[in-house]
């Protein structure tokens, strides 16, 4: 007997077993007999050929071998949403009322009652009811990996489902966004919609605008292969969104929203390949726009042209936290251009090369905390105070020199650093207006900030609290009292008490010397290696 193949198979997202695929092609390979489908896998490993089959090219795949021949009935073509939903949730009304034979065995002999059939009937419809208002009440819905490929009867999921708000659609076989517009339009109050990992066809030219995502607020299209212009195309239907997730589409060129993505907060371009860190400009006027998620998208520089030296970019008005882990940056400049954007609170910028530019992990923080002046948040660390104004003294101290020699002066009339200078460090004037400005004889005798210093082994203790068990550090003698304090209070997690710090030694027998000049070097005070720094608040 030949399988039933949909009129529509070709082109359809299909499950064969538990592998992914798209259906290329529907028809007869001779001298075979019967009707074959030769499908495209979502798993290039998964496949014999690019669809060629003794000299014939039946169907093209992207893998030279992605391709295979299968049968129909090797092909599982998908369920409606309403099915999975009933499925996944154990609300199938078919498993629930079996009504078997309208009688009862009695002594071999078969006994009729009088009514049964009324009986059933009215089971079945309890039974169905009891059914719909479990389907009312489902608010948040996931239907992930549940095969959906179609949204079913018209205005179904409306009647049944009249309260969902949030959907997980991810890995379906949802082969297309209409097909996501038929399932949404019937869902009047829809705020969360994921349907991550289903490869699908986006509108290639402008669509009418439906009403079906007005309420939408956030949106993932991650690795469903939709470009940046397949976006943009689709946005003006989504006139509420806030948040859009489109992580892993091997998304290359970004173009500006044109009166679209006007209120969005946040957007993860992640796993990306942009490369330019040029191409953030174009999302770079997004009013609402509060974070941005670039990880591992391949870019080695960012640059406002806009502004110059200690001015702020007009680009990114709303930006609050950034994200550039796991790319290429490896030059301080793009450190420096993060100062100018006018809302920065959190960066994330671990595993890029500029971090293998200091040995030592705690002067590379102090450095960036010192470069980006409103920064509140490093890489989910919050900057308190406390580290925040050592870092900045210690940066103010560290390149003085570099200043003065660079034309910098005390007196604001002999004051003119190069632009070499100002290029490489811009918030340095802002430091100095700060603190004041370094003056020759404060600079004298300083070691450089590679902190290429002797490293003492100390051992941090809290006498006052005998649950905090010891640590053994490693700090270089250079570092300020003021940095210590901001890397015990992130180390003991201590909530903003003024520390008290102290030191002992077995030189000392049993004397405690107290730390009390927050911008000292530990060298200062001779501390040495096996030393034991204690901790009070």
């Amino acid at each position: 007997m030949t399988a039933w193949v949909p009129p529509d198979a070709l082109g359809r997202r299909i499950l064969c077993g538990t592998e992914y695929a798209t259906v290329r092609y529907v028809g007869t390979v001779p001298p075979t007999a019967g009707i074959w489908l030769g499908v495209e896998w979502d798993d290039p490993q998964r496949g014999k050929h690019n669809g060629t089959h003794e000299g014939t090219q039946y169907f093209k795949c992207r893998h030279p071998r992605g391709g295979s021949f299968i049968r129909p009935n090797k092909a599982n073509f998908g369920v409606d949403f309403l099915t999975a939903v009933k499925d996944r949730y154990g609300l199938n009304d078919e498993d629930n009322v079996h009504p078997g034979k309208d009688g009862t065995l009695f002594f071999g002999k078969t006994v009729e009652f009088v009514g049964m059939d009324s009986i059933i009937e009215q089971q079945r419809q309890v039974q169905y009811l009891k059914i719909i208002i479990r389907l009312n009440q489902l608010v948040d819905i996931s239907v992930r990996e549940c095969a959906v490929s179609h949204a079913g009867q018209k205005e179904e999921i409306g009647r049944t489902c009249a309260n969902i708000r949030r959907i997980d659609l991810s890995k379906n076989l949802i082969p297309s966004w209409e097909t996501v517009t038929d399932i949404a339009s019937q869902v009047q109050n829809l705020e969360t919609l994921n349907i991550s990992e289903n490869k699908m066809k986006f509108p290639a030219t402008s669509i009418s605008v439906s009403s079906a995502f007005l309420k939408l607020r956030i949106l993932a299209l991650n690795q469903t292969e939709i470009t940046w212009t397949e976006v943009l195309l689709c946005a003006p239907g989504w006139p509420a969104l806030e948040e859009l997730y489109l992580t892993s589409n091997n998304i290359t060129v970004l173009e500006r929203p044109e009166n679209v993505l006007q209120t969005l907060k946040l957007l993860d371009l992640s796993d990306n390949p942009l490369l330019d860190g040029n191409q953030l400009h174009q999302v770079a006027y997004l009013p609402s726009l509060e974070q941005l998620m670039l990880r591992n998208t391949g870019i080695s520089s960012i640059h406002f042209p806009d502004a110059g030296f200690g001015c702020k970019t007009k680009m990114f008005p709303s930006l609050k936290h950034l994200e550039i882990k796991d790319n290429k940056i490896s030059q301080w400049s793009s450190i420096n251009e993060l100062d100018k954007l006018p809302s920065l609170q959190s960066l994330q910028c671990r595993n890029n090369p500029l971090m293998d530019t200091e040995k030592n992990q705690e002067t590379l923080r102090q450095l960036i905390i010192a470069k980006i002046g409103q920064l509140e948040v490093l890489n989910k660390s919050e900057i308190l105070p406390a580290e925040r104004k050592g870092a900045e003294l210690d940066y103010r101290k560290i390149f003085g020199s570099d200043w003065i020699a660079a034309g910098g002066h005390w007196n604001p009339e002999k004051n003119k650093p190069s632009e070499e200078f100002l290029a490489a460090h811009p918030r340095y004037p802002s430091l100095c207006l700060k603190y004041g400005a370094p003056e020759e004889g404060e600079l004298k005798g300083q070691q450089p900030l590679t902190l290429k210093n002797q490293l003492l082994t100390l051992t941090i203790k809290c006498p006052d609290k005998p649950e905090q068990k010891p640590l053994e550090k490693k700090l270089p003698d250079s570092m300020t009292i003021q940095r210590v304090k901001g890397l015990l209070y992130r180390l003991l997690k201590i909530p903003g008490s003024e520390l008290k710090l102290s030191y002992e030694s077995s030189k000392l027998e049993g004397k405690e010397v107290e730390l009390d000049n927050d911008l000292k070097p530990l060298q200062f005070y001779s501390i040495e290696n096996g030393d034991s720094v204690l901790v009070r608040w």
